[in-house]
């Protein structure tokens, strides 16, 4: 499936921005307050897994939404030069495994301490029938199927339709805000 890339309208981008998306330094001081901005958004951390060409596929991820209710569906985030890339642009089924607050060494694994196949050395998985796995006590899991994705910039915005839905405990998440991770209490 070849992607649909978008790139920034020029009557979108504030005078003096570039819509060339070449870095300036007007968009690399934006990025940097964007990044610095963001540290106050709270989000809970999941692992998107995937099964494509006979492997398993894992990284941590906190750019994941809830896309529409009208079809069931969610978006993931992913960076271009992930290794989990691959696997979502080439149309692989995933799933999204929020974590518990208490899976911080999960997060660390998947991302970046291990790679490949050793993400999945730290819990317990399962798998559906189509071979993606999930992450067995995770707070829910959502096996998605491939609908569609879109480039944007540095990442590619993965849409899956949700297929199947396992849920476990009580509502804890880990919560990844100011650069650590965080657990919720209630107000």
């Amino acid at each position: 499936m070849k992607p649909r890339t978008l790139s920034p309208r020029a009557d979108r981008t504030p005078a003096g921005g570039a819509t060339t998306g070449e870095p300036t330094a007007d968009n690399e001081s934006t990025a940097l307050q964007l990044r610095h901005g963001l540290r106050r958004l709270g989000k809970a951390v999941v692992i998107v897994t995937a099964w494509h060409e006979d492997q398993r596929w894992a990284m941590t991820a906190t750019a994941v939404s809830e896309l529409s209710m009208d079809p069931p569906s969610l978006l993931v985030c992913v960076n271009k030069s992930a290794s989990m890339y691959k696997p979502l642009a080439g149309g692989a089924n995933f799933c999204v495994n929020i974590l518990h607050a208490d899976h911080v060494d999960l997060s660390n694994a998947g991302s970046g301490a291990v790679k490949g196949e050793a993400r999945f050395a730290v819990g317990s998985w399962g798998e559906y029938a189509c071979r993606t796995p999930f992450l067995e006590d995770a707070q829910a899991s959502f096996l998605c199927s491939h609908e569609n994705y879109v480039e944007y910039g540095t990442h590619a915005i993965v849409i899956g339709r949700v297929a199947e839905i396992k849920t476990n405990g009580d509502v804890d998440p880990l919560i990844y805000v100011d650069g650590g991770y965080a657990r919720i209490g209630r107000a």
